[in-house]
Protein backbone atom coordinates (compact mmCIF):
# COMPACT_ATOMS: atom_id res chain seq x y z
CA UNK A 1 0.00 0.00 0.00
CA UNK A 2 1.34 3.44 -0.95
CA UNK A 3 0.52 6.65 1.07
CA UNK A 4 2.11 9.85 0.02
CA UNK A 5 1.44 13.25 1.11
CA UNK A 6 -1.21 13.88 -1.29
CA UNK A 7 -3.43 11.22 0.26
CA UNK A 8 -2.70 12.59 3.67
CA UNK A 9 -3.92 16.25 2.46
CA UNK A 10 -6.92 14.92 0.82
CA UNK A 11 -7.14 13.15 3.76
CA UNK A 12 -8.09 15.94 5.64
CA UNK A 13 -9.56 17.86 3.43
CA UNK A 14 -12.15 15.56 2.83
CA UNK A 15 -12.49 14.67 7.12
CA UNK A 16 -11.72 10.91 5.94
CA UNK A 17 -9.74 10.42 9.60
CA UNK A 18 -12.93 9.53 12.47
CA UNK A 19 -12.71 7.37 15.33
CA UNK A 20 -14.59 4.44 16.35
CA UNK A 21 -15.38 3.37 19.80
CA UNK A 22 -14.87 0.06 21.45
CA UNK A 23 -16.45 -0.60 25.01
CA UNK A 24 -14.58 -1.35 28.26
CA UNK A 25 -16.59 -3.05 30.96
CA UNK A 26 -15.78 -3.91 34.61
CA UNK A 27 -15.20 -7.36 34.78
CA UNK A 28 -17.06 -7.63 38.31
CA UNK A 29 -20.15 -5.87 37.23
CA UNK A 30 -20.76 -5.97 33.61
CA UNK A 31 -21.32 -2.46 33.57
CA UNK A 32 -20.40 -0.28 30.91
CA UNK A 33 -16.85 1.53 32.34
CA UNK A 34 -15.85 3.64 29.10
CA UNK A 35 -14.83 3.45 25.44
CA UNK A 36 -11.92 3.74 23.71
CA UNK A 37 -11.55 6.15 20.91
CA UNK A 38 -10.10 4.38 17.94
CA UNK A 39 -8.37 6.28 15.15
CA UNK A 40 -9.76 5.20 11.81
CA UNK A 41 -9.40 6.48 7.75
CA UNK A 42 -11.65 5.50 5.33
CA UNK A 43 -9.46 6.50 2.15
CA UNK A 44 -11.72 7.48 -0.63
CA UNK A 45 -10.09 4.91 -3.31
CA UNK A 46 -8.77 2.06 -0.75
CA UNK A 47 -11.07 2.08 1.36
CA UNK A 48 -10.61 1.06 5.51
CA UNK A 49 -6.83 2.04 6.27
CA UNK A 50 -5.08 0.62 9.17
CA UNK A 51 -3.66 2.32 12.02
CA UNK A 52 -0.67 0.13 11.79
CA UNK A 53 -0.44 1.53 7.56
CA UNK A 54 -1.31 4.92 8.05
CA UNK A 55 -0.12 6.01 11.63
CA UNK A 56 3.80 6.03 10.50
CA UNK A 57 2.80 7.80 7.45
CA UNK A 58 1.34 10.86 9.16
CA UNK A 59 4.00 10.60 11.47
CA UNK A 60 6.99 10.85 8.67
CA UNK A 61 4.72 14.21 7.10
CA UNK A 62 4.83 15.73 10.44
CA UNK A 63 0.80 15.25 11.19
CA UNK A 64 0.32 13.24 13.71
CA UNK A 65 -0.66 16.47 15.89
CA UNK A 66 -3.08 17.15 13.31
CA UNK A 67 -5.02 13.35 13.23
CA UNK A 68 -4.71 13.61 17.47
CA UNK A 69 -6.61 17.09 17.03
CA UNK A 70 -9.03 15.82 15.00
CA UNK A 71 -9.58 12.45 16.75
CA UNK A 72 -10.13 14.45 20.20
CA UNK A 73 -12.39 16.94 18.68
CA UNK A 74 -14.67 14.34 16.96
CA UNK A 75 -14.54 12.12 20.52
CA UNK A 76 -15.30 15.03 22.62
CA UNK A 77 -17.72 15.71 20.18
CA UNK A 78 -19.57 12.50 21.07
CA UNK A 79 -19.76 12.68 24.42
CA UNK A 80 -23.64 13.75 24.22
CA UNK A 81 -24.64 10.54 23.32
CA UNK A 82 -23.24 9.02 26.26
CA UNK A 83 -23.82 9.12 29.84
CA UNK A 84 -22.19 11.12 32.17
CA UNK A 85 -20.86 8.30 34.18
CA UNK A 86 -18.83 6.94 31.05
CA UNK A 87 -15.30 7.24 30.60
CA UNK A 88 -13.74 7.97 27.20
CA UNK A 89 -10.06 7.04 26.20
CA UNK A 90 -7.37 8.48 23.76
CA UNK A 91 -4.33 7.35 21.92
CA UNK A 92 -1.38 9.64 22.03
CA UNK A 93 2.15 8.75 20.20
CA UNK A 94 5.02 8.35 21.77
CA UNK A 95 6.58 11.14 20.07
CA UNK A 96 3.58 13.61 21.05
CA UNK A 97 3.93 12.84 24.40
CA UNK A 98 7.78 14.80 24.23
CA UNK A 99 5.87 17.42 22.71
CA UNK A 100 4.84 19.92 25.64
CA UNK A 101 2.07 21.74 23.09
CA UNK A 102 0.21 18.42 23.79
CA UNK A 103 -1.52 19.24 26.76
CA UNK A 104 -2.44 22.31 25.43
CA UNK A 105 -4.56 20.93 22.10
CA UNK A 106 -5.88 18.01 24.31
CA UNK A 107 -7.41 21.08 27.04
CA UNK A 108 -8.81 23.68 23.85
CA UNK A 109 -10.50 20.70 22.31
CA UNK A 110 -12.26 19.70 25.32
CA UNK A 111 -12.91 23.21 25.94
CA UNK A 112 -14.38 23.95 22.78
CA UNK A 113 -16.96 20.76 23.10
CA UNK A 114 -17.51 21.19 26.73
CA UNK A 115 -16.26 17.83 27.65
CA UNK A 116 -14.95 17.57 31.23
CA UNK A 117 -11.27 16.10 31.30
CA UNK A 118 -11.89 14.28 34.21
CA UNK A 119 -14.01 11.09 32.13
CA UNK A 120 -10.16 11.55 29.79
CA UNK A 121 -8.12 8.79 30.24
CA UNK A 122 -4.91 9.31 27.71
CA UNK A 123 -2.87 6.01 26.47
CA UNK A 124 1.05 5.91 26.05
CA UNK A 125 3.09 3.40 25.02
CA UNK A 126 6.69 3.32 26.87
CA UNK A 127 8.63 3.95 23.44
CA UNK A 128 8.53 7.50 24.75
CA UNK A 129 9.54 7.25 28.32
CA UNK A 130 12.54 5.43 26.60
CA UNK A 131 13.54 8.65 25.01
CA UNK A 132 13.70 11.44 27.26
CA UNK A 133 11.98 10.36 30.37
CA UNK A 134 12.08 13.52 31.76
CA UNK A 135 9.86 15.61 29.16
CA UNK A 136 7.52 12.75 29.20
CA UNK A 137 7.13 13.35 32.66
CA UNK A 138 6.54 16.52 32.37
CA UNK A 139 3.98 16.52 29.81
CA UNK A 140 2.16 13.32 32.39
CA UNK A 141 2.02 15.69 35.14
CA UNK A 142 0.41 18.89 32.98
CA UNK A 143 -1.91 16.10 31.45
CA UNK A 144 -2.82 14.79 35.32
CA UNK A 145 -3.07 18.28 35.73
CA UNK A 146 -5.56 19.08 33.60
CA UNK A 147 -7.94 16.38 35.20
CA UNK A 148 -7.05 13.27 32.71
CA UNK A 149 -6.09 9.87 33.68
CA UNK A 150 -3.60 8.02 32.14
CA UNK A 151 -2.85 4.51 31.38
CA UNK A 152 0.31 2.79 30.24
CA UNK A 153 -0.98 0.69 27.33
CA UNK A 154 0.09 -2.54 25.87
CA UNK A 155 2.20 -3.23 29.46
CA UNK A 156 4.85 -6.14 28.87
CA UNK A 157 5.13 -5.98 25.40
CA UNK A 158 8.31 -3.40 24.63
CA UNK A 159 10.43 -2.52 27.53
CA UNK A 160 8.54 -2.50 30.48
CA UNK A 161 10.51 -1.26 33.28
CA UNK A 162 9.86 -0.16 37.07
CA UNK A 163 11.38 2.78 37.05
CA UNK A 164 8.95 4.09 34.39
CA UNK A 165 6.10 2.99 36.77
CA UNK A 166 7.79 4.85 39.65
CA UNK A 167 8.46 7.53 37.67
CA UNK A 168 5.49 7.70 35.80
CA UNK A 169 1.52 8.97 37.55
CA UNK A 170 -0.26 6.80 35.86
CA UNK A 171 -3.58 5.51 37.08
CA UNK A 172 -3.66 2.07 34.89
CA UNK A 173 -2.05 -0.69 33.02
CA UNK A 174 -3.25 -2.17 30.26
CA UNK A 175 -2.75 -5.52 29.32
CA UNK A 176 -1.20 -6.42 25.99
CA UNK A 177 -3.76 -8.35 23.68
CA UNK A 178 -1.02 -10.68 22.69
CA UNK A 179 -0.87 -12.21 25.77
CA UNK A 180 -4.63 -12.54 26.82
CA UNK A 181 -5.73 -13.88 23.70
CA UNK A 182 -2.84 -16.65 24.42
CA UNK A 183 -3.47 -17.18 28.27
CA UNK A 184 -5.43 -19.99 27.53
CA UNK A 185 -3.37 -22.32 25.85
CA UNK A 186 -0.02 -20.75 26.72
CA UNK A 187 1.32 -20.92 30.38
CA UNK A 188 4.16 -18.62 30.12
CA UNK A 189 1.41 -16.05 28.69
CA UNK A 190 -1.19 -16.87 31.88
CA UNK A 191 1.80 -16.17 34.29
CA UNK A 192 2.47 -12.86 32.73
CA UNK A 193 -1.26 -11.81 32.26
CA UNK A 194 -1.13 -12.80 36.15
CA UNK A 195 1.86 -11.12 37.28
CA UNK A 196 1.10 -7.23 35.64
CA UNK A 197 -2.56 -7.58 37.31
CA UNK A 198 -0.44 -8.19 40.41
CA UNK A 199 1.57 -5.81 39.98
CA UNK A 200 -0.99 -3.17 39.22
CA UNK A 201 -2.76 -4.36 42.72
CA UNK A 202 0.73 -4.01 44.53
CA UNK A 203 1.36 -0.50 43.23
CA UNK A 204 -2.57 0.75 43.40
CA UNK A 205 -3.40 0.87 39.36
CA UNK A 206 -6.36 -0.05 37.92
CA UNK A 207 -5.66 -3.21 35.25
CA UNK A 208 -7.37 -3.46 31.83
CA UNK A 209 -6.89 -6.30 29.65
CA UNK A 210 -7.04 -5.72 25.80
CA UNK A 211 -8.31 -8.55 22.88
CA UNK A 212 -11.04 -10.22 25.21
CA UNK A 213 -12.85 -12.54 22.93
CA UNK A 214 -14.24 -15.51 25.40
CA UNK A 215 -16.08 -16.01 28.50
CA UNK A 216 -12.96 -18.04 29.40
CA UNK A 217 -10.66 -15.71 29.39
CA UNK A 218 -13.24 -12.93 30.75
CA UNK A 219 -13.57 -15.59 33.87
CA UNK A 220 -9.61 -16.22 34.08
CA UNK A 221 -8.87 -12.77 34.13
CA UNK A 222 -11.73 -12.10 36.58
CA UNK A 223 -10.66 -14.55 39.17
CA UNK A 224 -6.67 -12.80 38.59
CA UNK A 225 -8.61 -10.02 40.17
CA UNK A 226 -7.91 -7.59 37.00
CA UNK A 227 -11.18 -5.05 36.98
CA UNK A 228 -11.48 -3.71 33.34
CA UNK A 229 -11.72 -5.57 29.61
CA UNK A 230 -12.45 -4.53 26.80
CA UNK A 231 -12.42 -6.99 23.59
CA UNK A 232 -15.16 -8.23 20.86
CA UNK A 233 -16.78 -10.47 23.69
CA UNK A 234 -18.25 -6.96 24.43
CA UNK A 235 -19.25 -5.89 20.85
CA UNK A 236 -17.60 -4.51 17.97
CA UNK A 237 -16.20 -1.01 17.67
CA UNK A 238 -19.17 1.59 17.17
CA UNK A 239 -19.61 4.48 15.08
CA UNK A 240 -20.40 7.92 16.97
CA UNK A 241 -23.67 7.67 16.03
CA UNK A 242 -24.40 4.10 17.27
CA UNK A 243 -23.14 5.09 20.60
CA UNK A 244 -27.01 4.89 22.23
CA UNK A 245 -26.97 1.43 20.68
CA UNK A 246 -23.77 0.21 21.98
CA UNK A 247 -24.84 1.64 25.61
CA UNK A 248 -27.99 0.17 25.44
CA UNK A 249 -26.70 -2.99 24.24
CA UNK A 250 -24.30 -3.26 27.84
CA UNK A 251 -27.14 -1.46 29.82
CA UNK A 252 -28.62 -3.23 32.59
CA UNK A 253 -26.08 -6.51 31.99
CA UNK A 254 -24.30 -8.02 35.20
CA UNK A 255 -21.42 -11.13 35.27
CA UNK A 256 -21.47 -12.92 32.53
CA UNK A 257 -22.04 -10.49 29.57
CA UNK A 258 -23.23 -12.47 26.54
CA UNK A 259 -20.37 -12.21 23.53
CA UNK A 260 -21.97 -9.85 20.48
CA UNK A 261 -19.23 -11.91 18.15
CA UNK A 262 -18.34 -15.70 17.75
CA UNK A 263 -14.62 -15.97 17.71
CA UNK A 264 -14.65 -16.63 13.74
CA UNK A 265 -15.90 -13.00 13.25
CA UNK A 266 -13.06 -11.69 16.10
CA UNK A 267 -9.49 -11.81 15.82
CA UNK A 268 -7.15 -10.22 18.50
CA UNK A 269 -5.28 -8.09 15.60
CA UNK A 270 -8.32 -6.43 14.48
CA UNK A 271 -8.95 -4.46 17.59
CA UNK A 272 -5.67 -2.32 17.13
Amino acid sequence: MSLDKKDVRRAFHEDEFYPLFQPQVSLSTGQLNGFEALARWNHATLGAIPPSAFLPVLQSHGVINALTQRILEKTFAAAPLLPDSVRLSVNISPRQFLDTSIPGRVADAASRENFPLHRLTIEMTESALIEDLDVARAVACELKGLGCRLALDDFGKGYSSFLHLLAMPFDELKVDRAFVCAMNENQASHKIVSAIISLGADLGLATAAEGVETQAQAAMLREMGCELAQGWLYGAPASAHSLPEAVAALRGVRGNLAPAFSRTQAACAVEA
